[in-house]
């Protein structure tokens, strides 16, 4: 769940894209006063979150080569690409990687939200295909939840590994047109009134590619956001973690196994890759050295005897390492027509595995926003804009501090510690509003947005299911059979772009708005 970031399977040739994308313009001489600042430069872009601090305007701002710059191919970047081009805007990918699948992979774990989410693309069904879905999520101290009690078409976590997740995205993405650019790098960012204009540095040499709106969500060390200017305040939360794949001679008693050692000294995680490989990780509290110290299979053996009483017959490793975890979180994912998502924005422990989950629904949630204000749908783009912000950065510090407490409470060495720790797994594994509060926050389920803005269930309509009709990218609007399908004034959407539907109960006299990204609209 923290290796290195997968790449995506290898890509249809651009030739299969709608439209040829626009070259690249070169760079500007590094001695031009038009050249921005370096990523590293807080002068690249104003960094103040709010829309109404705009950038500064530009006297003759040149032609866009795309309407949307996502910098980061990860599971993030591909879903809001795919979105974008699905809606028809341009879009290009910049991502430093090489072309070419790997299977290196950060995260196993598909929660129910995500499959939601993914299901209103029509990719759900293809991605389970590729893992095995679990119902007992089993963390530490005895704590077990049934997610199978998950008011969800998916009530289960997918364990598959995070380059499935990227081969699915990347399969749509190339589908709909998005331009990638592998091997390209960030080298400067700055914006104005009218657009953004990005300094790239590619396998032909240095380029300048103007955009209307940029994103980045390319990871920790993120080039988007240092050249914003924006901090990344935090810490590590946990150190000295090893990580091996490996094979095993024993399969573990569960899909996936986390299990701490009696005396809370040592932890250790178990997750198949579905091939014959697994992931095994683990933390030794004795054993706290830098990244750089060498780590070996021994150490990775010893760790999982103490803390899941086997090291379960491991050997063949392909990939030893040794990290640390941060808890990391953007102070702004927006800074006027740049915005932030996933680990760009936000990092934490990989406790619960909401990583993956939570900058898939990053994305899910701007990319909308983005298309409204694109096609000139939006009554008022600065509002629907910030609107991300407002939404998604409450979401971020509260997954920060769940994965937090379940590594901490892990981590736990005192006995009282210890004791409290066992209590709570207990309280939470038998009361079941405590259960259904801690699966409906690290699932995704229960994530809403305040008073008429709250994530819509898979109803059933006189069409079909609400997230097959929302595979069509728009907003739909649910009325009674026979009502006249009225939008407010206030929809960011064009009145013939809505999907009407009709309840399947005709005891319902009610009119409901349903986002594109499944989550309600105030009337």
């Amino acid at each position: 769940m923290m290796s290195t970031k997968g790449t995506p399977g290898t890509p249809t040739s651009p030739s299969t894209s709608p439209a040829a994308p626009p070259p690249l313009r070169p760079s500007a001489s590094p001695a031009s006063p038009a050249s921005p600042a370096s990523p590293a430069s807080p002068a690249a872009a104003s960094p103040s979150p709010s829309a109404s601090a705009s950038p500064s305007p530009s006297a003759t701002p040149a032609p866009f080569d795309t309407d949307v710059l996502v910098v980061g191919a990860g599971p993030t970047g591909l879903l809001l690409a795919g979105d974008l081009a699905a809606a028809g805007l341009r879009v290009t990918v910049a991502e430093r990687r090489a072309e070419g699948r790997s299977n290196l992979t950060r995260a196993f774990g598909v929660h129910a939200r995500t499959l939601e989410q993914l299901d209103s693309r029509g990719l759900a069904d293809e991605l389970i295909a590729t893992g095995t879905p679990i119902t007992d999520l089993r963390l530490f101290g005895g704590l077990s939840l049934d997610l199978s009690r998950l008011p969800s078409r998916f009530p289960f976590l997918l364990i598959t590994p995070q380059y499935e997740v990227e081969n699915v995205l990347h399969r749509r993405a190339v589908s709909t047109g998005v331009d990638f650019r592998y091997g390209t790098e960030l080298r400067g960012l700055d914006q104005d009134a009218d657009g953004v204009t990005a300094e790239l540095s590619g396998p032909d040499g240095p380029a300048t590619l103007r955009a209307r709106h940029a994103v980045g969500t390319d990871g920790l060390r993120s080039a988007v956001r240092s050249a914003l200017g924006l901090p990344f305040p935090g810490a590590s939360v946990i150190r000295s973690i090893v990580l091996a794949d490996v094979r095993l001679a024993k399969e573990p008693g569960h899909l996936l196994t986390v299990s701490a050692s009696p005396s809370g000294n040592a932890f250790a995680f178990v997750a198949p890759f579905g091939d014959g490989w697994y992931r095994v990780m683990g933390w030794d509290r004795r054993r706290q050295v830098a990244d750089d110290v060498p780590v070996d299979l021994d150490e990775v053996r010893a760790i999982a005897r103490e803390a899941l009483g086997t090291d379960l017959g491991m050997h063949d490793a392909r990939w030893i390492s040794r990290f640390h975890s941060d808890e990391r979180q953007a102070p702004a994912y927006r800074s006027g027509r740049v915005f932030l998502a996933g680990d760009a924005a936000h990092v934490h422990s990989p406790a619960g595995g909401q990583g993956m989950n939570t900058g898939l629904q990053d994305a899910a949630n701007l990319s909308w926003r983005l298309t409204a204000v694109l096609r000139g749908e939006a009554p008022d783009p600065e509002a629907l804009l910030d609107g991300y912000q407002a939404e998604r950065h409450p979401v971020g510090r509260n997954v920060l501090r769940s994965s937090g407490a379940i590594v901490r409470l892990a981590m736990a060495r005192t006995p009282l510690q210890r004791a409290a720790r066992d209590l709570a797994a207990r309280l939470v594994g038998t009361v079941r509003p405590a259960a259904a509060r801690a699966m409906g926050q690290i699932s995704g389920i229960g994530v809403h947005y305040g008073p008429g803005t709250r994530r819509v269930p898979d109803l059933k309509l006189r069409e079909g299911r609400l997230y097959e009709l929302l595979r069509a990218g728009e907003f739909v609007l649910v009325t009674p059979e026979g009502a006249a399908p009225a939008l407010p004034r206030t929809a960011p959407v064009a009145a013939d772009r809505v999907v009407h539907a009709t309840w399947a109960n005709p005891a319902r006299h009610d009119t409901l708005l349903v986002r594109p990204d499944g989550y309600t609209t105030p009337l």
